[in-house]
């Protein structure tokens, strides 16, 4: 079973410290990447991994509305935010650009530099450091859809491309 690096956040993270604003105009996303958690975390542009998990504390993403603040953690390839909660704008925007937030209440039991392995689909967390199994309520419906086509836009354009298809003459 694959595990990935715990990054370890405290609760009411917001948006403006997952991206501060005055990197919000950068020309690229690229670019802003390079700012992402900097006022929580100095190193963590340069050292987060592809399939890094964040764990926080509840209300993850509080704030202003900035779609930019998901974006910047899915361009980094963060596999999963766990959090006992989020803000709700940045709960839908997350979603919508198809990166994993995972409500779940034991937060409290990771630390940062924890190894974490996760069957998504089950609903199932495993902290290998720990040893400790945890549950959660796996993506459904819609939210389920949006996320493995890989964001709103996509699954959008995947509905666009059946509609078309199912209206050719067979």
């Amino acid at each position: 079973m694959q595990t990935n690096r715990c990054w370890k956040f405290g609760e009411d993270i917001n948006t403006d410290q997952i991206l501060p604003s005055q990197y919000l105009l950068l020309s690229s996303v690229e670019e802003m990447m390079k700012h992402a958690m900097a006022p929580e975390a100095p190193h963590f542009a340069q050292e987060v991994k592809p399939g890094d998990i964040i764990v926080a504390g509840a209300n993850f993403g509080c704030g202003s509305s900035r779609e930019q603040a998901p974006m910047v953690l899915k361009a980094h390839g963060i596999k999963a935010v766990i959090a006992p909660s989020f803000g709700r704008i940045y709960f839908r925007n997350a979603i919508n650009l198809g990166l994993l937030t995972i409500e779940l209440k034991e937060t409290a039991e990771f630390n940062d530099g924890d190894r974490i392995a996760m069957d998504v689909d089950d609903g199932v967390v495993f902290n290998a450091t720990t040893r400790k199994e945890y549950r959660f309520e796996p993506p459904s419906g819609l939210p389920k859809k949006i996320l493995d086509a890989g964001g709103l836009l996509a699954y959008l354009d995947g509905q666009k491309k059946t509609r078309k298809s199912d209206k050719r003459p067979g």
